[in-house]
């Protein structure tokens, strides 16, 4: 796999796992606290866990292919943990590399 080709891939995971993590937040928890429907967190959580995985594996990819300082890493893997966090991301390598 080109770096090209790994880097959009892990922007893109990256993205999709932000967009899981915010519904997971803001839509499936309150369901589930407010409206007693715990299933919105069984579906929400195993698909944003799926993707959390998945922006995991692409992150020790795209490390391994264009040697990402040990900052880098911790930031990307930090970015997981918050919410909007892979959006900046994403914007910082947007800027970085320009693809």
């Amino acid at each position: 796999m080109s770096h090209s080709l790994s880097l959009r891939a892990f922007r893109y995971i990256g993205i999709f796992e932000g967009i899981s993590f915010l519904v997971l937040l803001g839509i499936a928890m309150p369901l589930k606290y407010m409206a007693d429907w715990p299933e919105a967190v069984t579906v929400v959580g195993g698909l944003h866990g799926f993707l959390f995985v998945l922006y995991m594996i692409a992150l020790a990819v795209v490390t391994l292919q264009l040697r990402w300082k040990i900052t880098t890493v911790l930031g990307a893997f930090a970015a997981a943990f918050l919410p909007f966090g892979t959006f900046i991301m994403d914007g910082r390598i947007r800027r970085k590399y320009r693809s």
